[in-house]
Order: C-alpha cells, then structure tokens, then sequence
C-alpha cells in the first residue's frame, strides 16, 4: 500500500500545472489556446517572455526532482523509484487539474533524472544544447536529450563516475525516454515536414 501512495504522489506533483498558472497570473491567457497550445516551459517563453518561462522551468524541474528525492531519502527499491519518475511525467502529461491534458514533460524528467544522477544529467544537456544550436529545434534537442540519458547513466556508472546502476531503474529511465518521444510524435512530423517552429523564430498567431 505504502508504494501505492508514493506512485499517486508522484502522479500529483507531476499534475500540478505550472505552465499554466504562471502564464495565466501573467498575462491572462489561458496556455492551451495559444501559442503552440502546449502547456510547458516553450511555450510560456513565447506567450509571457523569458521570466515566466524561467520561473515554469525551475517549477517543473522541482516536481521531477521531488520524487526522486522522496525515494532515495526512503531507500525505496530501484523500480519502485523508477516508477515515481514515470509517474511524475504521466502527471505532467496527464494533468488530473487540466482534464488530463498536459504539456510533453521534458523538464520534470530531467528533473527527476537529475534526482537519479545529476552526472549523466549534466552530459545530457549537452547533448541538448549542441542539437538545439545545430539543428535550432528545441523539441529535436529535448528528445535526443532525454533519449541519450539512460545510455548516458549507463556508461558514466561503467566509468564510475557514479553509482552502480540497478536494472529496474534503467528500464524505467528508458520507459521513460520513449515516452517523451512518443509524445513529441506530432514536433517529428513536423521537423520532417520543414514546418517546426526554430529558435528564433516567432510562431505565428494560432494553435500548433
């Protein structure tokens, strides 16, 4: 019962919408209807500005974070802590408090892999800053981010620059990858139809 409570837990500190709270008490607007209508961190930058944004990432990034932090501290078994990172990023994108709709959860996994090996984080952001200014897609740089990590996590445990990786957790961390991807299936389309929004670039007026 008690892991129970520790997955729902991790499911409502994913759900709570920062994205949309923030974007809200700043400009009134509902997030979902503007911009790309995707309700994180990007999207705020583009309809409230860079603070905003900054203040959605640093939130969403603690939620990751949370329950990864709440595991360790209880010495939770490596799937079951595992389970609270993909839990927390069902939350993000299953929003109980936006009617189970929700942004793609970029940063609250890096929050919670951050959680699991700051290391392999820290690697993994560049990767995302190199593919972001090669390629300037955000969304191309996020999702080969996270898609590197769990191997990323791997090697550094083999080169011991961190802890031993238990199995459980690698498979959760790889669930989870591919979830973000998955929910990114609609930015792939469109990187491969030459339509997706650059760095850079202004999005036109109107839901993406």
């Amino acid at each position: 019962m008690s892991w129970l409570l520790l997955l729902l837990g991790s499911y409502l500190a994913g759900s709570l919408p920062f994205a949309y709270l923030v974007a809200r008490a700043r400009t009134g607007v509902d997030l979902r209807r503007a911009g790309s209508g995707n309700p994180g961190a990007t999207n705020v930058f583009r309809v409230a500005g860079p603070l905003a944004a900054l203040v959605v990432l640093v939130l969403d990034l603690g939620k990751g974070y949370l329950p990864a932090a709440v595991g360790r501290a209880l010495d939770v078994p490596p799937w079951i802590l595992g389970g609270m990172g993909l839990a927390a990023v069902l939350g993000h994108a299953f929003s109980v408090f936006l009617g189970f709709r929700g942004g793609k959860g970029v940063a609250t996994t890096a929050g919670f892999f951050a959680g699991v090996s700051l290391p392999a984080v820290a690697l993994s952001l560049l990767v995302f800053v190199a593919v972001a200014a090669w390629k300037r897609y955000v969304s191309l740089g996020s999702m080969t981010a996270v898609a590197s990590f769990p191997l990323v996590m791997f090697l550094a445990s083999r080169a011991g620059w961190t802890q031993e990786v238990p199995g459980p957790l690698l498979i959760c961390a790889v669930a989870t990858a591919a979830l973000i991807v998955l929910f990114h299936t609609a930015n792939i389309r469109r990187i491969l139809a030459g339509t997706e929004s650059k760095l850079g670039e202004r999005l036109e007026t109107g839901v993406r």
